[in-house]
């Protein structure tokens, strides 16, 4: 829960702390935020956090685009009181930051989704929870009280698993389902190439899939077609001492004993059927009254950048747009999902439509947050800053990072004559010259 005044209660307890001789284990500012998580992370888990596709011009122009906008304060304005809550998608919020879906958490900390869980519910912050996660959608719910997150899903090739995957996440208490579009197949990362690491090839980030019944009787299955000799899609890796760090991460993450899972086929046929099921780059609009026949959730597009995609959107009877480029790690040169935001909002709007449009890719500040708010946002996903301080201080450094930004946004709309985020508008902004 975030207590009124948040901002200048955050300045007092660090003050406070500095008498004693303490500093924040946090940074509060987010370039030296990702430098501390890249001297505490592995490399490959930095590399994978933090690069982008191509020559990373896309999450370099997420940051430009935001370099090209100033606040314009008003004054004498009575902002004692500020009301950073809204309503959304049928719940109420008390402030309009979210956790984006990020996959793949246990390379930063070992408690993973359930640390960012736990700070999500200590700032009043909605997380959403990656198909990619570490830990099971019921065991994340759980630790939530059976509800207060959104579930992201990746389309897969098969539909029974599709099926099987957003069923659970309405029955384990999730409040929207959030389809990430532009994730049809996976970018061209360098980072990662370079260091010939995709943390998928070794069991991580499969918790949801190997917790589900239909992908475990597809994994069953393909052990049962296959001679020992032949699973997978590839020869068995040849006895380097990487190989056997592999077979020992597939079988760690894998449900049961680690023991009996170092000598079972399934491990390496739960990775390879993942490979092969992962996503659906045939998926189309026809596809979408599937969805809509699978649940009762609200649903969310992720990934929207072309205020055509945003019309059709509505016209599909979604239930929220989420402007994205993926923090720019899926298309090299995209556009900046900031540059997007404007168009899009009108697209929606023309249409008569009150559905919420949420933003994200290149958030670092509340200030960051301000700006996308003030450029139509109904709400402002953060992505990378919440696992740098996973990676610094598990569930603490989370819930640091998020009362930093909320408190860095209250602060901000307090000083620019905002008493709440109806205020925050483009009225409150001029482009650099």
């Amino acid at each position: 829960m975030v207590a009124a005044g948040i901002g200048r209660l955050a300045q007092a307890a660090i003050y406070r702390a500095g008498t004693y001789g303490r500093r924040p284990a946090v940074p509060t500012d987010g370039s030296r935020l990702e430098a501390a998580a890249e001297r505490v992370m592995l490399r490959r888990a930095f590399a994978y956090v933090t690069g982008a596709a191509g020559s990373e011009a896309g999450a370099r122009a997420n940051r430009e685009a935001f370099e090209r906008w100033r606040v314009l304060p008003r004054m004498l304005v009575d902002t004692g009181e500020r009301d950073l809550s809204l309503d959304l998608l049928g719940h109420r919020h008390d402030h309009p930051l979210l956790l984006c879906p990020v996959g793949v958490l246990s390379v930063a900390h070992r408690d993973a989704d359930l640390a960012v869980a736990r700070a999500a519910r200590r700032y009043g912050a909605t997380p959403v929870l990656s198909t990619q996660a570490s830990v099971p959608m019921e065991v994340v719910a759980a630790e939530l009280g059976g509800g207060g997150f959104w579930y992201q899903l990746y389309w897969s090739a098969d539909d029974e698993l599709t099926a099987s995957l957003v069923r659970r996440a309405e029955a384990c208490g999730a409040e929207a389902v959030v389809v990430t579009l532009d994730t049809s197949v996976l970018g061209w990362r360098p980072r990662d190439l370079d260091l010939g690491h995709l943390p998928f090839a070794r069991g991580e980030g499969l918790a949801q899939y190997t917790s589900d019944p239909v992908f475990r009787r597809l994994v069953t299955q393909r052990v049962a077609a296959a001679d020992p000799e032949e699973l997978g899609s590839h020869p068995a890796p040849s006895p380097t001492p990487a190989a056997v760090r592999t077979l020992l991460s597939m079988s760690r993450h894998h449900p049961g004993s680690t023991r009996e899972n170092v000598t079972s086929p399934e491990p390496r046929a739960a990775v390879d059927t993942f490979g092969e099921l992962f996503a659906r780059p045939s998926l189309t609009w026809a596809d979408l009254p599937r969805l809509r026949a699978l649940t009762s959730l609200p649903i969310v597009l992720k990934g929207i950048l072309d205020p055509d995609d945003a019309g059709r959107a509505v016209d599909a009877g979604v239930d929220g747009i989420w402007v994205s480029n993926h923090g720019g790690r899926q298309v090299d040169r995209t556009v900046a999902a900031l540059d997007a935001l404007p168009e899009v909002t009108r697209a929606v709007r023309s249409r008569g439509s009150r559905a919420p449009v949420i933003f994200d890719s290149g958030v670092r500040t509340g200030a960051d947050a301000f700006v996308a708010l003030a450029l139509g946002a109904s709400a402002v996903g953060i992505g990378r800053p919440y696992v740098y301080g996973l990676a610094l201080a598990g569930e603490d450094g989370v819930a640091e990072v998020l009362r930093n930004l909320v408190a860095e946004l209250d602060l901000t709309m307090a000083l620019t004559g905002c008493r709440s985020l109806t205020e925050v508008t483009r009225a409150r902004l001029r482009l650099a010259p």
